[in-house]
């Protein structure tokens, strides 16, 4: 080997990049640096939700009025049943308690046959007027508030999984070397009650 060819093959392995491990982030990405550039290398991941569909809202409250019109019990009653979306709320209204009883378990009933997880419905108690006039608020409940989000993360960690988790507007991004270790949070999440109910999709490998 000539002296120039030796030198520009010590040159080369001396300028040889190497890649260290990815550095895992509460995010879907880890990163490695190559050649003194930082580059993404996406990971495993999924979002952990609470979001409730609210067009089968709608098709649970239309079915409650068709009811109401059809019950006897009720016949010339004034009692109304109103999804107002804007405000994330179903408010009802009737002359009596025992009567905003009856709607109330008629629109839960419906909601229910809807596919509604009513870990999603808080019920405000009935307010009752000078007169006997009734009312009731049900608001449904949609994203994983601050408080309920920290504490779905903080079990995650207590079970030591091989994943990582963060908040992200509403909602948990869980994030992995491994889709198996993914399904075992998942698993876990089913087989837990935190009072709301959960969705989990945006899989992302």
């Amino acid at each position: 080997m000539h002296a120039g060819d030796f030198f520009n093959a010590a040159q080369s392995v001396a300028e040889a990049p190497t890649r260290p491990a990815p550095l895992q982030t509460g995010r879907s990405s880890g990163f490695f640096l190559l050649a003194g550039t930082l580059y993404l290398t996406r990971m495993p991941s999924f979002d952990i939700t609470s979001d409730v569909d609210t067009q089968e809202i709608d098709n649970a409250i239309n079915q409650a009025r068709k009811e109401l019109s059809q019950r006897f019990d009720f016949k010339g009653s004034t009692a109304t049943i109103e999804w107002k979306e804007k405000d994330s709320k179903i408010e009802m209204k009737a002359e009596d308690a025992s009567r905003l009883k009856s709607l109330s378990e008629i629109v839960i009933g419906k909601l229910a046959k809807r596919g509604i997880d009513l870990r999603n419905v808080e019920r405000k108690d009935p307010a009752i007027s000078p007169l006997g006039h009734a009312t009731q608020d049900f608001i449904i409940k949609q994203g994983l508030d601050g408080e309920k989000a920290k504490e779905i993360v903080k079990a995650i960690k207590a079970k030591d999984f091989k994943v990582q988790s963060s908040l992200q507007d509403r909602q948990i991004r869980v994030t992995g070397k491994k889709r198996d270790d993914l399904q075992e949070v998942i698993a876990f999440c089913r087989s837990s009650d935190f009072g709301v109910g959960l969705g989990f999709g945006n899989f992302r490998d």
